[in-house]
């Protein structure tokens, strides 16, 4: 698509879409508090108090639904004064008509939407990631053949709106036609509507934060210096994304295990215990992304994406080496969460992302993307390191020193590999994506054995032989098959 599409029309895709992740917030945190809600009433066991809750979430979304149509609106009449003056007037009327798509997609989707965080709280994960993925792989599939005939960045909204909804449609029916479900419209219970509010606030502030901070570089740079330096920009936030994910895939698992040790008053010596624990394997992970990145980045977008792209990679780094600290550190969110302190990292942090915001205006007007990346990177080191750090120590009790202390030694491992494999790269010339590939699995080896030899504890080599064991059985089983 990156290729097909071009810079230019690639950049207005990526500006529009940072757009729409803005509709996105107007769910407010609701989807994570009907799952929580619902979950609770399935284990009462009260239909009638579920039939009230399901009719309540459906007109809250259909409000927002109609809000989203205002929104729209609005947006659809200021699309000139937001980019007219970087935009061309062809690019200027598409984006009038996908500003249209998106608002009908929202529109729709967000009363849809709540059949999708039913099938969540009915706990029928296979059906929700299964549709999930089919949405995922079904859009690019019928995407392609329209851009490759010359429809461009529109096509691409219209058909994934258009699967979008199919999709949610689904979730309708087998939610009335599978789960029961039943909806009942009568007087509002005031008191449920506050708990329910109460609890999406915190959430929606996250969601807003992570907006600010992923979505809003974007929107800035393309009102600021077009498309073009967007498109770019877009690319590094491809890898920042999936560099989150790794970390958060991984502290999402133990909310249950810390919200128990909270319940029984852990005390701070244990909270720091499980936090270097866990700590410690984020941080195996995410500094081997790193590390791998630093090597091979460069030439992998300029292979991928092509040598107009390659200022991503810098942009990458600028934002991957702060993010790494608060990503290592996650399990203290979930420590926060368990204890209901997360009131004042919410309000930190939005704070902070605002304070990106004003900084990012500045310096996209001088240095484009690369200034819009230190923007966002000076800001993750005040609120997500310095501030974050001293309340872990000071609120909570958590050794901060002691955590990072035993980060120390991995921390020299990454270092090692990482400079053996800069000497292997420079006597290998990466003429080709096959040879890149081949310079990345050697130095996986190198990285995975230097570990396993200096940085791994007593419980990290007891993890990393079971899984090895695992592969081999399964590998065996396959072979015998």
């Amino acid at each position: 698509m990156i290729r097909i599409l071009g810079q230019s029309e690639f950049g207005l895709y990526s500006v529009l879409g940072s757009l729409a992740a803005y509709f996105s917030v107007m769910d407010m945190g609701l989807g994570n508090a009907m799952v929580r809600f619902t979950s609770r009433n399935r284990a009462i066991g009260n239909n009638d108090s579920e039939a009230r809750l399901n009719g309540l979430f459906l007109m809250l979304y259909t409000l927002i639904g109609i809000i989203t149509i205002i929104v729209g609106v609005i947006v659809y009449n200021n699309v000139v004064t937001l980019f007219g003056s970087e935009f061309s007037d062809v690019e200027l009327a598409k984006a009038k008509l996908m500003v249209i798509v998106l608002t009908f997609n929202f529109s729709l989707s967000f009363p849809l939407s709540i059949f999708s965080s039913i099938i969540r709280a009915y706990e029928r994960f296979v059906v929700d990631k299964i549709v999930s993925i089919i949405r995922i792989i079904l859009s690019p599939i019928l995407i392609l053949p329209f851009i490759y005939i010359g429809f461009g960045a529109v096509s691409m909204v219209v058909i994934t709106t258009i699967v979008n909804i199919s999709c949610l449609l689904f979730n309708f029916y087998y939610s009335i036609k599978k789960l029961n479900i039943k909806f009942y419209f009568g007087k509002i219970d005031k008191s449920l509507l506050m708990q329910i509010l109460g609890y999406s606030f915190f959430v929606f502030l996250g969601v807003i934060v992570d907006q600010i901070n992923w979505q809003t570089d974007q929107i800035i740079l393309g009102a600021i210096r077009g498309t073009a330096p967007v498109a770019v920009y877009a690319i590094a936030m491809q890898f920042i994304k999936l560099y989150i994910k790794f970390s958060t895939s991984i502290s999402g698992l133990f909310l249950p295990k810390v919200s128990m040790m909270v319940a029984k008053n852990a005390s701070g010596d244990e909270l720091t215990n499980i936090m270097i624990k866990f700590g410690r394997i984020q941080y195996i992970i995410v500094t081997f992304i790193l590390g791998g990145f630093i090597l091979f980045g460069l030439p992998f977008i300029e292979f991928w994406a092509g040598n107009s792209y390659s200022s991503a990679y810098y942009i990458v780094l600028i934002i991957m080496l702060p993010l790494t600290i608060p990503l290592v550190q996650n399990i203290g969110i979930t420590i926060l969460y368990a204890k209901n302190l997360q009131k004042f990292r919410s309000l930190v942090l939005i704070l902070i992302a605002i304070s990106n915001v004003l900084f990012s205006i500045p310096l996209a007007k001088i240095y484009g993307g690369i200034g819009v990346a230190f923007a966002t990177s000076g800001t993750l080191i005040v609120g997500n390191i310095v501030i974050m750090n001293i309340y872990y120590a000071k609120k909570i009790g958590i050794n901060i020193i002691l955590f990072w202390r035993n980060l120390f030694r991995l921390t020299f491992v990454t270092i090692l590999s990482t400079v053996i494999g800069f000497v292997m790269h420079m006597f290998i010339l990466s003429n080709s994506i096959y040879i890149l590939f081949l310079e990345m699995i050697i130095f996986a080896i190198i990285h995975i054995s230097i570990l396993y030899k200096l940085g791994f504890n007593e419980y990290e080599n007891h993890l990393f032989n079971s899984v090895i064991s695992r592969i081999f059985k399964l590998i065996n089983k396959i072979i015998k098959r």
